[in-house]
């Protein structure tokens, strides 16, 4: 336990011997994926965030897409997650969160007037409950309807990405076929976390999570919007002059955080 580092890498800058491990990682909690899909999933993003042990073990990742849209408003920008997964033995530290956050504000830095959202769609409980943490204003969620700006966005997105697999009305993505999901051992739930608003919303919003259902959810990131903790992180990825952004393509460099 502790002793996590974060580090950035470009996609195109990882090796197959790394992209194995992150596939064996992955595997370890979901069903209904292949080596080859996860690969064709991770070519088409921008950046991995990895997290490794101090032995230089890998016991996590998140995959980011950076998309550049335009908005009724005008040009924006959307960071796309990706896969994500944490070693359950590593679950409750914050590395991996920070590392994301700074990430996060390193793009905003190089695009100081354009509205930055988080892109995401949810399998999981888990994964939806880092909206409610990172940001004070995230869609949809059980508190109030997604107002109709916000969810023109949503739908623009999700129809780009996930053409008719996006299930307008429902606000799901959903394939014929599995595209993975959890394996049954990490979907149970007890009576504590059902009791969770957010959870039982999640839940009610999507049903069909267990067999691969994705909930698209988004919310924008900005200081005014974000936690105490995010926004610490955004902050510094924001100011910092450790630039894990190299490119207009908003990838980063090897640089640990």
């Amino acid at each position: 336990m502790g002793n996590l580092s974060a580090s950035y890498r470009d996609i195109d800058a990882l090796d197959g011997t790394l992209c194995r491990e992150m596939f064996t990682l992955f595997e370890q909690y979901y069903d209904a994926v292949t080596l080859q899909q996860f690969l064709r999933d991770l070519q088409s993003k921008t950046v991995a965030i990895l997290l490794t042990d101090e032995d230089g073990v890998l016991q996590g990742f998140s995959t980011l897409e950076v998309v550049y849209f335009e908005s009724e408003d005008g040009p924006a920008i959307a960071l796309f997650s990706g896969d994500t997964i944490i070693s359950h033995k590593h679950w409750g530290e914050q590395k991996l969160s920070y590392a994301w956050c700074y990430f996060a504000g390193q793009v905003k830095r190089r695009n100081p007037d354009l509205p930055l959202y988080w892109f995401l769609i949810v399998k999981g409980h888990r994964t939806y409950r880092y909206l409610p943490a990172f940001t004070r204003k995230f869609y949809p969620n059980y508190r109030e309807a997604t107002p109709p700006k916000l969810q023109r966005i949503i739908d623009q997105l999700a129809a780009d990405k996930f053409g008719a697999a996006y299930q307008t009305d429902a606000g799901v993505v959903h394939f014929p076929e599995s595209q993975g999901h959890l394996r049954p051992r990490w979907t149970e739930l007890d009576e504590k976390i059902l009791g969770k608003p957010h959870v039982a919303y999640f839940l009610r919003a999507n049903p069909g999570f267990a067999r691969g259902d994705e909930l698209v959810c988004i919310t924008e990131l900005c200081e005014q919007n974000m936690r105490f903790v995010s926004r610490t992180a955004f902050i510094q990825g924001m100011n910092s002059c450790l630039d894990g952004v190299t490119s207009d393509r908003a990838s980063p460099e090897s640089a640990a955080v």
